[in-house]
């Protein structure tokens, strides 16, 4: 993806996730500069809390994309231990018809909540015994508490307000229809790196064309950027 467009789906992620009411921590607007020279920030960068737009390395990001920031982020010592910051909190946007594909977690409960917007819609595929994706099971998720079945392939529809909670082996893709949809996801901690688990052959992060200078700095680019 180049840089520019990354920039302009930032400033307009922003104006739709203030015109639902929420407005972005302090972090969001820092300039690559700014975040460099704060002595405050380290535990921002090794939760990887902040801005992340992903194509999945595809080159398609209105069709195969997904918007998020990440908003808290817990610690993988303390969920391990059982005791402390176990939990993760992100804000997303899902395009109309923009697909985030088929994926799931080893370790990542969540709960995704339509916060405003058009219908989200949630496509549910179970694991076999070993975990992996398997197109002839279905399963069980709570929608706002109650528990439901699901068959292979089964699509929820998630107005606003509504919610789905998602174990490690619910096989989940998801999109916004007749319009954009802004989410929220409630976790246990976050590791992106590691536990997106995807049913084809793709990459988790864009690769970044720099065709102007970053107007905020994505968790991708911590790294590079912070060394």
């Amino acid at each position: 993806m180049k840089r520019s467009r990354i920039n302009q789906i930032m400033q307009a992620a922003d104006d739709m996730i203030r015109h639902y009411g929420f407005v972005l921590p302090p972090f969001a607007y820092w300039t690559p500069d700014q975040f460099r020279a704060r002595g405050d920030a380290q535990r921002i960068v090794d939760s990887r809390m902040g801005w992340d737009i992903t194509d999945y390395g595809q080159g398609r990001f209105d069709a195969l994309g997904l918007f998020l920031f990440t908003l808290r982020n817990g610690s993988l010592a303390d969920l391990q231990r059982g005791g402390g910051m176990c939990y993760a909190e992100k804000l997303l946007i899902s395009r109309q018809d923009q697909l985030s594909p088929m994926h799931t977690h080893v370790i990542k409960a969540e709960d995704i909540i339509n916060r405003g917007g058009a219908t989200l819609v949630v496509e549910l595929y179970g694991s076999d015994d070993q975990g992996r994706f398997a197109p002839d099971r279905g399963g069980r998720v709570l929608c706002d508490g109650i528990a439901r079945s699901y068959g292979p392939g089964e699509k929820l529809q998630l107005a606003p307000g509504e919610s789905v909670t998602l174990m490690p082996g619910d096989w989940h893709a998801f999109w916004g229809e007749g319009g954009d949809v802004l989410i929220g996801e409630v976790s246990t901690v976050n590791d992106d790196v590691t536990d997106n688990i995807f049913v084809d052959p793709i990459g988790r992060f864009a690769e970044i064309e720099e065709d102007e200078a970053p107007l905020h700095l994505l968790v991708s680019d911590y790294p590079a950027w912070l060394a």
